[in-house]
């Protein structure tokens, strides 16, 4: 029987562990559609990550009543439900960002972020455990979006969240409030991430070896460093 992680390591794996965007490299289409600002991350990042949250609450809890023929159509229905509510909700309430998200805010239902956790996650596990596995992958994608949207915001507009932060002396590079400038922006954050994770293994190795020095083990130390 697989041992469960524990309730914080639910949630904080999909902030960096397992990030959406960083480390699955999914819902890559929304990313460098929507990511022109700060706003248009946020407001795409807490959009998915409500759905994401109510639809794997409502999947975890009647898991074991789908039927397994029709599961992925039933989580698409379920899906598709509360993305026309957050579509209805945003052009009620927020016209001018639902206008700017344009068709991106109905084709979260086939996010293969969201679908995906279902699958995963929410149909095999309490809703507990769904709750914060939703709340978890919701905010690292909407953390990765925000950051990718400030960036291109930053330098393409000298703004970020529509307030002036760089001089008006600043040219603003216009190539990144383009799609090139998303493909840039996204391959230097995935860069660093890369390089981040790869630092952290090698500590990780180093101390490892260490350890066992220390203890005497030095032959499964060797063992270790050949590996």
């Amino acid at each position: 029987m697989k041992k469960q992680v524990s309730l914080s390591k639910e949630y904080l794996k999909g902030i960096w562990e397992n990030n959406p965007i960083l480390i699955q490299l999914l819902g890559l289409c929304p990313t460098l559609a929507v990511t022109v600002s700060a706003i248009n991350g946020l407001a795409m990042g807490l959009a998915a990550t409500f759905v994401l949250v109510m639809s794997s609450l409502l999947i975890s809890s009647i898991r074991k009543i789908i039927p397994g023929q029709v599961r992925i159509a039933s989580f698409i229905v379920i899906i598709a439900t509360f993305v026309t509510i957050v579509d209805l909700v945003m052009k009620a309430k927020f016209p001018d960002l639902s206008k700017a998200l344009g068709p991106f805010i109905p084709l979260i239902v086939v996010n293969c972020v969201i679908l995906g956790r279902q699958e995963a996650f929410a149909s095999k596990n309490n809703p507990g455990r769904a709750l914060l596995d939703a709340l978890g992958m919701g905010s690292g994608f909407t953390l990765a979006l925000i950051v990718l949207g400030s960036i291109r915001e930053i330098i393409g507009s000298r703004t970020i969240f529509s307030f002036q932060v760089l001089p008006d002396q600043f040219e603003p590079w216009l190539i990144m409030i383009l799609p090139a400038g998303a493909f840039l922006t996204l391959g230097l954050l995935l860069g660093l991430a890369n390089m981040f994770t790869d630092r952290k293994k090698r500590i990780e190795h180093e101390s490892i070896l260490a350890h066992y020095k220390r203890v005497g083990r030095v032959e499964l130390a060797e063992q270790i460093e050949v590996k």
